[in-house]
């Protein structure tokens, strides 16, 4: 199983991620590291990702998805993922993918982005990502305000998900 942890910057996807993928046993890959650099020079200076931009992205996602589905093994990865041609995109030709959207309203996910300076992700760019945004109607929904600790038990429920045993 894949578990793609998705939702506008800031909702709270690598902290939620590296969190559940510690708790599962399971590897965990942050998205943002798959960008190529062109991508992440424009997102610096405050510019958008056309649609095009974001295709050799998520293809980049699609076949580490599909190398590790292939393998038989299971992984967690946070991926904006906001719009469903995206998802689409992520999932083509790999089994047993999962959305986990972190729903957060503006003003939270803007305090938290502004807290990240170092991040190219910027606070200014957060309207574009919510206007892009498309509700995934086949995703489980988080509270993207909740303690990182309580969705992840969320997701574990929702997925019949257990840690691997102790040894």
């Amino acid at each position: 199983m894949i578990i793609v942890l998705m939702g506008v910057a800031g909702s709270g996807k690598t902290t939620v991620g590296r969190l559940l993928a510690a708790n599962l046993g399971w590897p965990f890959w942050d998205g943002d590291g798959f960008h190529p650099r062109t991508n992440i020079e424009k997102m610096q200076r405050g510019i958008p990702l056309t649609d095009a931009d974001r295709m050799p992205w998520l293809d980049a996602l699609n076949r580490l998805i599909r190398d590790v589905t292939g393998e038989g093994r299971n992984a967690v990865i946070a991926c904006s993922a906001l719009k469903r041609a995206y998802r689409d995109r992520l999932k083509e030709g790999a089994a047993d993918v999962r959305f986990v959207h972190l729903r957060g309203d503006a003003p939270l996910v803007q305090r938290r982005l502004e807290a990240r300076p170092d991040h190219f992700m910027k606070a200014g760019m957060l309207a574009s990502q919510f206007d892009a945004l498309e509700e995934p109607a086949d995703a489980l929904i988080a509270d993207a305000a909740e303690e990182p600790e309580a969705i992840v038990a969320r997701i574990r429920r929702a997925f019949g998900l257990h840690p691997p045993p102790s040894s």
